[in-house]
């Protein structure tokens, strides 16, 4: 048996909280599965002592450095302490920043944690975040006015999709597929093109739906949402009115919130230039 390989250290050093090199470094995991890894912050790094003090921590340990350092000499000084300690680094700031720098002819202003402007853009996603968690699961009477319709059963990421939507700056609603429940009416008055089925493949969906229960409580009622019968059962409605409704489908079995999103937004803005079918 091959011997298990070492865990990795990400290091993330930050003038700030760290969470824009967070999401690399989460980014990064994710495209090794077999290997272990352990994740070390240093946020609010203000000096060069700072940089010493975590460089030092990494020192001789299988590490790689992932820093977002705004102030030109933290970046100068820390490219500099990691290739004394020949450790791995990338530097997320440096290069965007003075690429912008010379594409627009103006200087960055090298503040630390500074965040966007509440510009239109803002609001707009504030407003679609507002409109997901108001209209989730079927409830109110959104899906007129909603850009995006996602249907689909318990558990295939329906509200967080529609929140990281809302997020990207569309108003998703989302009808939720139950067996012996007919769906609303007003879903079969929208605009088909901006409708999207989900689905799942059923051993997945048992296992999402059996670690909600553990933390549900087992009741019976609770016990017979995870079985794989009546798990078919409700894919089987779902599949029936996804046809009805003429809408593409999206497998979410193995995918990110973030994939199934971009899809979602491919397929409707794809959708969007076709003529709208008859009702």
């Amino acid at each position: 048996m091959a011997k298990p390989s070492p865990p990795v250290e990400l290091h993330v050093v930050s003038d700030a909280t760290g969470e824009t090199a967070a999401r690399l470094v989460q980014a990064l995991e994710a495209q090794f599965p077999e290997q272990e890894f352990v994740e070390i912050r240093h946020p609010r790094v203000e000096s060069e002592d700072d940089l010493y003090i975590a460089v030092n921590r990494m020192r001789g340990r299988p590490a790689v450095v992932v820093y977002t350092l705004v102030k030109p000499e933290l970046r100068d000084a820390m490219r500099t302490l990691c290739r004394r300690a020949k450790l791995h680094y990338c530097d997320l700031l440096g290069q965007p920043i003075e690429a912008v720098a010379r594409v627009s002819g103006q200087a960055a202003k090298m503040t630390p944690g500074s965040r966007p402007p509440l510009n239109s853009a803002y609001f707009k996603r504030m407003e679609a975040i507002e409109f997901a968690v108001r209209y989730d699961d079927g409830v109110g009477r959104g899906l007129h006015t909603a850009d995006i319709v996602l249907v689909g059963v318990s558990r295939t990421s329906k509200t967080p999709l529609s929140i990281y939507l809302g997020y990207l700056g569309h108003k998703a609603a989302n009808v939720p597929v139950v067996k012996g429940i007919d769906p609303p009416k007003e879903l079969f008055e929208v605009d088909p093109r901006k409708v999207v089925g989900l689905t799942i493949d059923p051993n997945r969906l048992v296992e999402i739906r059996r670690a909600r229960v553990r933390t549900m409580g087992g009741g019976a009622r609770n016990r017979q949402y995870a079985e794989l019968l009546e798990i078919y059962e409700e894919l089987e409605q779902a599949s029936k009115l996804h046809r009805r409704l003429g809408c593409p489908v999206i497998d979410i079995s193995e995918l990110s919130i973030e994939e199934t999103a971009h899809r979602v937004l491919r397929v409707v803005e794809e959708r969007s230039t076709e003529p709208a079918p008859a009702r």
